[in-house]
């Protein structure tokens, strides 16, 4: 009977084996893969790899700056990059800027707004409501304004004045998309401004910082938000993604748009900014997919927020890639899976915006480059209407969802009005139960003060069919309302699980759980009795 027992307990051992063999059909094996780049969207990417680690992807993400991230993955020492521009060709600098003959593609992953976070005090209360146009920007940050009492700052905050305390601009020292996308915005909006500075047109990676000036440079977003919110930071400001102030509880600028009002980066604004961008769709080019941001500095809108833009992941798609294997290949398609679909709905918590639908699609286009480097890689079970994204209708996929309901600005932040005495740097997406939004009174849910279909009305502006609140034009805030400026606990996203869960791995799974069970059952039993059989029988009286 042992030996029977033996027998079961070894053949139940060998089916849980066969269960999750690598190479098997029900089993997927990932490989550790290693990506740097951008610090830009640094904070959205390390928690889509906390989130995908519990599924047995390792994934590794270093910052040092999109230049750093294109020229690891030129000289094959990554698996991935993470960059806010293309390849340039040549760079500013007439170095080469190239991915030296590796085959690559670029991947959307994650839009955002480049914010501008400071620390300005008035006495011991820091200004938490600071408004800027975008040509008083340009000129802080070539030296031209250089205290908080000039005329022109006093002017885009509707006649507030300011100490008379030195400009610190703070910008950063390593090649980076941060640098590059504020640049490049320079250069098309205000020429006359950025180009005598600079010295030539176009943008940088890396900012030029001229001897003499107060400016002071550091290496990483989040080197430049530390040294800003610093004990020695009252009069800093420079530029960051979003995300590092909101993670910070800093303010942040609301810069003036073309329609006449001064809005934040939130997720609503970034989303409406983008609809105006333009998308290289020509699948035979080398730029295929990258961005062209003419529109969005020009966005009518005004919701929308003016220095809005997507990073990009740089794949490899090359069939005989140095650093690739099937196992590898296939993390990396899972990762960006899970990335594009259910991590978006992190992003706008995050201080950052879910991509569009079309984005999304094309993604899993460059995606499905990876299975034809290598048939062996599945993509079976991935489709891209059944993604968990706040952008997507699900019976109008062509629709911007985020961007239709975003609400509508404060009439305190229109040129000549206000400003608000609301606080920025906290995500609240807009006007507390402000009555221009036009939703909060059609049962769709008060988008002003919750995520999308939030009727909730967190921010004191209530629930679907209440009247519409009246806002203070001095404060921002509603009349004989919560007086709080942190707007409440509003919602942004539904908690989602891991898209990159497979039928077949669940199956898997699930028969190894059934198998251990009847081993824990059976085995038990069958070997309690086979004891009690060798066991001599008693005849009477003690042993």
């Amino acid at each position: 009977m042992i030996r029977g027992v033996r027998a079961l307990i070894a053949f139940a051992l060998s089916l849980a084996c066969i269960a999750v063999l690598p190479g098997t059909a029900s089993a997927t094996v990932y490989a550790q893969i290693e990506g740097t780049g951008s610090t830009w969207s640094e904070l959205i990417v390390q928690q889509w790899i906390a989130d995908v680690d519990a599924n047995g992807m390792k994934v590794v993400y270093t910052g040092g700056g999109s230049t750093k991230g294109r020229k690891d993955f030129s000289q094959d020492s990554t698996d991935f990059a993470i960059s806010e521009i293309p390849y340039q060709g040549t760079d500013e600098r007439g170095q080469a800027d190239t991915a030296n003959g590796r085959e690559f593609a670029y991947l959307p992953i994650v839009a955002g707004g480049t914010a501008f976070t400071y620390q300005l005090k008035v006495g011991n209360e820091l200004v938490r409501n600071l408004r800027l146009s975008g040509e008083t920007i340009a000129e802080i940050f070539t030296n031209q304004i250089t205290s908080w009492d000039d005329p022109a700052i006093s002017k885009d905050n509707n006649g507030r004045k300011f100490p008379k305390l030195p400009i610190t601009p703070v910008v950063r020292s390593d090649g980076s998309g941060t640098t590059a996308q504020f640049t490049t915005w320079m250069d098309h909006e205000y020429p006359s401004i950025w180009r005598p500075y600079f010295g030539q047109s176009g943008l940088t990676s890396y900012y030029p910082k001229k001897n003499g000036t107060r400016m002071i440079s550091q290496a990483g977003s989040d080197q430049v938000m530390n040294t800003i919110k610093g004990f020695s930071g009252n009069g800093m400001i420079g530029y960051v993604e979003y995300s590092y102030p909101i993670n910070a509880d800093y303010p942040v600028v609301k810069v003036l748009n073309k329609a006449g009002y001064y809005v934040e980066p939130t997720q609503y604004n970034t989303a409406v900014a983008l609809t105006k961008a333009k998308i290289n769709q020509d699948k035979t080019s080398q730029l295929y997919l990258t961005q062209i941001l003419d529109g969005v500095y020009t966005n009518p809108d005004p919701r929308a927020y003016p220095i809005s833009s997507y990073s990009y992941m740089i794949i490899p798609t090359g069939a005989d890639d140095p650093r690739m294997s099937t196992a590898k290949r296939q993390t990396l398609a899972d990762f960006m899976y899970y990335s594009l679909c259910s991590g978006q709905t992190k992003a706008g918590p995050y201080g950052y915006s879910p991509l569009p639908l079309n984005l999304v699609q094309a993604g899993f286009d460059q995606i499905a480059k990876l299975e034809k480097a290598d048939p062996d890689v599945d993509l079976t079970d991935r489709d891209v209407t059944s993604c968990n994204n706040p952008t997507f209708d699900g019976k109008h996929l062509d629709k911007n969802l985020l961007a239709e309901i975003a609400p509508q600005s404060e009439a305190c932040d229109k040129v000549g009005e206000g400003p608000c005495g609301t606080e920025t740097g906290n995500n609240d997406p807009g006007a507390p139960g402000d009555g221009d939004t036009g939703t909060g009174d059609t049962g769709t849910g008060d988008t002003s003060s919750g995520g999308p279909g939030d009727g909730t009305g967190s921010d004191g502006g209530g629930g679907p069919g209440d009247a519409p609140t009246a806002i203070d034009p001095d404060t921002g805030l509603p009349v004989g309302g919560d007086t709080s400026a942190t707007g409440g606990d509003a919602i942004y996203a539904n908690p989602t699980t891991l898209v990159s869960d497979r039928t077949m791995d669940t199956e898997a799974f699930g028969w190894l759980a059934a198998l251990e069970l009847l081993a824990l059952v059976l085995v038990p039993g069958l070997f309690v009795a086979a004891l009690r059989r060798r066991r001599p029988a008693r005849t009477g009286g003690r042993p």
